[in-house]
This record gives structure tokens, C-alpha cells and sequence, in this order.
């Protein structure tokens, strides 16, 4: 399958990359980009072809990943409907639905995909939506092609994608910002800042990992580690009585809500 990738950033080259390790060909790759610059250093870098060209891109693949940032998406699938032929469609910009991408490019034959930022080390989860029309075959492509860089997923109902992104799209961040609260309260208790980062690094994974390969579920390992009247009990007792857990449920209820708003706002006509 020959791929265009209409995008060059981060994510598509996560998944140029991840395809690359797989053992696939980077002839079979191209890249638009807006400028040369970037073109040569993409070509440089995996060896795909890369061009500023658009409709030759196009016009010579079986499969187009609409690799832009949500509010560049509507200007590039009117520019592209012209040209495709059948091609599938594969979407990883946020909030954007399949009936909107689907109404400027003249086409349903479009899976829609939320990955997320582990992908840039082949760790990513990313969960797709097909439209209807599309094709078993044209699922498995897009899912082969996801697949490079981490874990699928389907869902059959596109509202789905709203709380993917609330979860798993956004969810590094929520990572991310409970890691930086624990490096916090571990240089105010005296760490260095690489014992911290080390330390907090390492218990998230090893948590992860032993969640992981548990029968149980997380409730019940939470509940092995906290001994009755010791630290841990402490610390989660002051968690609940902050609200910690409900806030970051109420957290997540509000970055669906705007996922939900993103659609509305960036599928209307220009």
C-alpha cells in the first residue's frame, strides 16, 4: 500500500517511523509539506519521498492520512476532494467528525483515529472509528498502519472518539501533571531533583507494569499497599477529603464536553 501523508509533524512522523522498524518501504511513503526545508529534512531523516506538491502525492496512493492540525483540516480536504479517486481516508486530527471531513472531501470511505503522544516511542493506544461505507480491508489497512506505533482499538460509535480523547489523548497530561506533583513534594522533602525524577518515574511504571500483569483490579491493589493507620492511608485520606479522585473524574467529563464543542466549531463550513 503506497501512503501520503498530508502533515509532517510529530505524529506522522511517529508513524513513519514506527512503519519504518516494521520493515516497511520508505518508497512507498510520500510527504507534503508547505516547504522545501522541511521536505529535504524529512527525506533526510527516513528516506521517504517529500514533496510540496500535493496532487501528484495524491494522486499515486492508496491511503491518505490527514496528518494537519484540526483547523487546517477543513482548507485541506476541500483542496484534495478534487483529486482523490477512491483512496481511503484516514484522519488523526482531533475532534473533527467523519460526516464533516466526509462532506469536503466527497467522500465516506474515511476511518478516523485518536492516537495519542506515547506513539513517539511506539507506545502509543490509538482507538479508530470506520464510517460505514468503509470497507474490511480498508479497517485492516488503517489499523496496520496505527498499529506501528503502539496499541488499536475500534469503536463502533463515533461519540466514543469524544471521551477517547478526554481519556487516552489527553491522558499523558493528566500523567504527567500527578508526576510533577510528586517531584514537587519529593524536592520539598529534601530529594535532589534527579533522585526525585528517578524515584517518581519508577513507581509510575512499576505500578503500571505490576496493574498490568494483575488479576485484580486497581481498587483492590490500592487497597494492598494501604495499611490501616500507615502513610499511604494517610495520604489518601487527605486525597478524598480534597476531592482529588472526583475532581480529575470531573476533569475528564470537561475535556469530552470541549471535544464535543471542538467538533461543533471546527466542522462548520468556512
Amino acid at each position: 500500500m503506497k501512503i501520503t501523508f498530508i502533515g509532517g509533524g510529530n505524529m506522522a512522523k511517529a508513524l513513519i517511523s514506527g512503519l519504518i522498524k516494521r520493515g516497511y518501504s520508505p518508497s512507498k511513503m510520500h510527504v507534503v509539506e508547505l516547504s522545501k526545508e522541511h521536505c529535504a529534512s524529512l527525506h533526510s531523516e527516513f528516506g521517504v519521498r517529500a514533496t510540496t506538491e500535493l496532487a501528484a502525492a495524491v494522486q499515486h496512493c492508496e491511503a491518505v492520512i490527514l496528518a494537519v492540525k484540526p483547523q487546517n483540516l477543513q482548507e485541506v480536504a476541500l483542496k484534495i476532494a478534487p483529486i482523490l479517486d477512491g483512496q481511503l481516508v484516514i484522519s488523526i486530527a482531533a475532534g473533527i467528525r467523519t460526516q464533516d471531513i466526509a462532506r469536503w472531501v466527497g467522500t465516506q470511505n474515511i476511518v478516523r483515529c485518536m492516537p495519542n503522544t506515547p506513539a513517539l516511542i511506539r507506545s502509543g493506544v490509538t482507538v479508530l472509528y470506520a464510517m460505514p461505507a468503509v470497507k474490511p480491508e480498508s479497517c485492516h489497512r488503517a489499523e496496520s498502519v496505527l498499529s506501528a506505533v503502539g496499541s488499536t482499538l475500534w469503536v463502533d460509535d463515533e461519540e466514543m472518539l469524544d471521551a477517547v480523547t478526554a481519556i487516552s489523548g489527553s491522558g499523558p497530561a493528566y500523567v504527567f501533571y500527578f508526576i510533577e506533583a510528586m517531584q514537587q513534594a519529593a524536592y520539598e522533602l529534601g530529594l535532589d531533583e534527579a533522585q526525585a525524577r528517578q524515584m517518581v518515574l519508577d513507581t509510575f511504571l512499576g505500578a503500571t507494569k505490576l496493574a498490568e500483569h494483575s488479576a485484580d483490579d486497581v481498587g483492590t491493589l490500592r487497597a494492598r499497599v494501604t495499611s490501616k493507620n500507615g502513610t499511604t492511608e494517610r495520604a489518601l485520606l487527605s486525597m478524598d477529603s480534597n476531592r482529588v479522585k472526583q475532581d480529575i473524574v470531573d476533569a475528564i467529563h470537561a475535556a469530552a464536553k470541549r471535544s464535543r464543542e471542538m467538533g461543533d466549531e471546527l466542522g462548520k463550513d468556512a
